[in-house]
């Protein structure tokens, strides 16, 4: 029969070995997310779209100011603006504004050329190893989007992305550089992407601008 010692001893044993509680941490600034009331985001969506409407009128102006400059001035707006990791808005103002200036298909061609190259910025930075932003969770979602099943998974989700106007597109090519993803292949991915995007934008400022300047007159 064990002792009264050696019981009180592996009752001791037993509670130095139990792992003591975890505590919660708080988030970190990384995952903290800015909780904005729907009805803030539906103003602010006005304002935005309000204010692109503007840009653009005042921007078609410009360009038909400046003929000689137009495919020019589309070209450095769409490098310049995709070389910066925000909403490419001013890009996206010169193609809508070019678009109803001149030749849609060739605004479209020239934007899609320009924007992938501005696109370099965020996937040299994901390559060098510098990005800062590997715990948000949007940037975890597309590198698993990247990552997929195959190694086409990468491209394709370059091309859906740069399809469709988002600010997403700058984690995912800061993504495709943190996973290596070839250059070329990525440059042809985001090319095919933009290009159709680029001329669908153009071909609506050929519409939208008349149309909106007819309900103003």
């Amino acid at each position: 029969m064990p002792s009264e010692g050696m019981i009180a001893q592996a009752d001791e044993t037993l509670t130095l070995a139990a792992p003591a509680p975890e505590q919660s941490e708080p988030p970190s600034p990384a995952r903290a997310e800015i909780d904005v009331p729907a009805r803030w985001r539906r103003w602010l969506a006005l304002a935005a779209a309000l204010t692109v409407m503007v840009l653009v009128m005042v921007f078609r102006d410009k360009v038909r100011e400046f003929p000689q400059y137009g495919y020019l001035g589309v070209f450095i707006f769409s490098l310049l603006s995709n070389a910066t990791i925000i909403l490419p808005v001013p890009g996206l103002v010169s193609v809508l504004a070019a678009g109803s200036a001149f030749n849609p298909i060739v605004v479209g061609l020239v934007a899609g050329i320009a924007e992938p190259i501005g696109e370099l910025t965020g996937y040299l930075a994901g390559y060098a190893g510098r990005a800062v932003i590997a715990d948000h969770k949007t940037y975890a979602r597309i590198m698993g989007w990247m990552r997929g099943h195959n190694y086409l998974s990468g491209y394709l989700t370059i091309f859906v992305l740069s399809l469709i106007p988002n600010p997403l597109f700058d984690l995912a090519g800061i993504a495709a550089g943190a996973l290596k993803l070839p250059v070329s292949g990525f440059l042809v991915s985001c090319w095919l992407g933009k290009t159709l995007k680029a001329i669908g934008i153009a071909f609506l400022g050929g519409w939208a601008v008349p149309f909106i300047e007819r309900l103003l007159s």
